[in-house]
C-alpha cells in the first residue's frame, strides 16, 4: 500500500441528491474511517481547530484510538471546520487519486449538511449566512445608519453576543446605502481586444460584500478596467453565490441561488465575457464548488471556465501584452496576506505579482490562514479560536513596518487589522492598491 500519493489532487462530485448522503449512521462510520487515517498521520495539526480537537479527543481517550472517542464528540471536530479547503489541497497525502479517498473538507460538508437537515442550525447561522437578504435591509437609507451605530456600540453589541452568539469584541464591517450595483458606472464603449489568455471583455459580479458593505473595491476595479480601455458591464442580475449557505450545510439553499445566478451568468460566457469577482470566497464557488454539486449541468461548466479572479484576469492580460504598465506612485512596503479560498484556486500568487510591478513597492508574502474565515470567526464561541489561529498572521504583517496591509479577501483585512492592534496602519485591499499606483 502506498504511503501518501505524489499525483495532483484531484476530486469527486459531492453526491448531496442522493439519500444516502444524509445517513447519519454512514456518515458516523466514514467520519471514524477518515479520523483513523488523520490519527496516524497528524500532518493537518496546525491548519485548523479541527485536527487538534480531534487529536485531543483520542488522546484523551481510554483507548488512545478512534474507537475510544464517543460518537456524539465527533460533532466537536465538525464545529471546528469552516471549509478553508487547505487541508486538502496543501497537506493531506492521501486525497483522491490515493486509494484511501480522503476529503476532508467536503465529508465536513456532508456533516454539516445532516446537522442543517436534522434543524439542529442555530437562527444565528441562519441569519449571518443570508448576507444577501441582510445586506438588502441594512443598507436602506436611514436604516444604515441606525444598523452601523448599533453594530459599534458596546451596549448593543453585548446585548447581540448574549442574545444571539455575535461576539462583542468582534469589528463588524459598516454597511453602505450607496450600494455598488446602483452607483457602478462600467462603460462598454472600448473596442474589444481578446488576448491569447484572456478574453476582450469582462463581466463585474459584485458579491453581496462588495454591493452593501464596501462599493469603493468594485469602483476601484472600474477605474483600472477602463484605464485599460477593457469594456465591462455589471451583471444584469445576480443573487449571493451560495458560499455561506454552503458552509452551513444548506445546500438546498445553493441551489436555489445557482438557480439564479448561472443562467445570468452562462448568457454571458457564451457572448465571450471574463467574469469576475473581487471576493476569492465567491471566486471559488463558481469555479469548484458549485461544479462539484451540478457536474452534469453544462451552464455551470461553461460560467467555471469564464470565472477569473481579478489578478489572475489581469496578469494574463499583462502577458498578452495587453495590460498597461504606466504606474505612477510607488506603493512603499505592503504586507500582503493570501487569504485560503485564493490559495486553492491553484493560480499562483497572481495578486503578489502584478503589485510587484508597481516600481517602489517591496511586497511581504503571508501565506496562512488569518482565522476569521467567513462568518466562523464572527460567533462568540469562535471569537478566541479565530485569534488565536490569526495571531502568526498579525505579527508576520506588522513585519518590516508596512506602509500598507492588504489582502484579496476585505474581511480577513479587518480582521488582520484588529489583530495587530495598530489603528495608524493603512488597510487598502489589492484592487485599490493598484488604483492607487495606477494614480487614478
Amino acid at each position: 500500500m502506498r504511503e501518501g500519493s505524489l499525483e495532483a489532487p484531484t476530486r469527486h462530485p459531492i453526491d448531496w441528491q442522493n439519500p444516502e448522503f444524509y445517513d447519519e449512521a454512514k456518515l458516523l462510520d466514514e467520519l471514524e474511517r477518515v479520523y483513523d487515517i488523520c490519527h496516524g498521520c497528524r500532518r493537518c495539526v496546525n491548519l485548523c481547530g479541527s485536527f487538534p480537537t480531534l487529536f485531543d479527543l483520542i488522546d484523551n481517550s481510554a483507548t488512545l484510538e478512534v474507537d475510544g472517542v464517543a460518537k456524539a464528540d465527533y460533532w466537536k471536530v465538525v464545529d471546528q471546520c469552516y471549509l478553508c479547503d487547505l487541508c486538502y489541497m496543501t497537506k493531506c497525502p492521501y486525497v483522491p487519486p490515493h486509494e484511501w479517498n480522503v476529503d476532508f473538507p467536503h465529508l465536513m460538508l456532508r456533516a454539516k449538511a445532516i446537522k442543517y437537515e436534522k434543524g439542529e442550525t442555530t437562527f444565528r447561522d441562519k441569519l449571518l449566512s443570508s448576507t444577501d437578504a441582510v445586506g438588502k435591509l441594512a443598507s436602506i437609507p436611514v436604516v444604515v445608519q441606525v444598523v452601523n451605530a448599533v453594530n459599534k456600540a458596546p451596549a448593543t453589541r453585548k446585548l447581540m453576543d448574549k442574545v444571539l452568539g455575535i461576539a462583542a469584541e468582534r469589528q463588524l464591517p459598516e454597511y453602505d446605502s450607496a450600494k455598488f450595483r446602483s452607483t457602478a458606472k462600467p462603460d462598454a464603449s472600448f473596442p474589444v481586444r481578446a488576448g491569447a489568455k484572456t478574453p476582450g471583455k469582462v463581466a463585474i459580479f459584485s458579491t453581496c460584500y462588495v454591493n452593501y458593505n464596501e462599493p469603493g473595491i468594485g469602483h476601484d476595479l472600474i477605474r483600472i478596467l477602463k484605464h485599460n480601455e477593457i469594456p465591462h458591464i455589471v451583471v444584469e442580475k445576480e443573487n449571493c453565490c451560495g458560499m455561506p449557505k454552503l458552509e452551513l450545510g444548506d445546500l438546498k439553499a445553493v441551489r436555489k441561488l445557482k438557480e439564479g445566478n448561472i443562467p445570468v451568468l452562462a448568457k454571458l460566457a457564451r457572448k465571450g465575457y471574463a467574469i469576475m469577482t473581487a471576493v476569492p470566497s465567491c471566486t471559488l464557488m463558481f469555479k469548484q464548488e458549485l461544479p462539484l454539486m451540478f457536474p452534469d449541468d453544462a451552464d455551470v461548466k461553461l460560467v467555471q471556465e469564464a470565472m477569473f479572479d481579478p489578478f489572475e484576469y489581469l496578469v494574463l492580460r499583462h502577458k498578452d501584452g495587453l495590460l498597461k504598465t504606466d504606474f505612477t506612485q510607488p506603493l512603499g512596503n505592503v504586507s500582503y496576506h493570501i487569504p485560503c479560498h485564493l490559495r486553492v484556486q491553484n493560480m499562483g500568487q497572481k495578486t503578489r505579482e502584478l503589485m510587484e510591478l508597481v516600481p517602489g513597492t517591496k511586497v511581504n508574502v503571508v501565506e496562512r490562514c488569518s482565522g476569521h474565515d467567513g462568518t466562523w470567526g464572527v460567533k462568540a464561541e469562535f471569537f478566541k479560536d479565530s485569534m488565536k489561529i490569526g495571531k502568526p498572521v498579525f505579527k508576520a504583517m506588522a513585519n518590516k513596518e508596512p506602509d500598507y496591509v492588504s489582502s484579496d479577501c476585505a474581511i480577513a483585512g479587518r480582521h488582520i487589522l484588529q489583530g495587530m492592534g495598530n489603528p495608524d496602519i493603512e488597510k487598502q485591499h489589492p484592487l485599490s492598491l493598484i488604483r492607487i499606483a495606477y494614480g487614478l
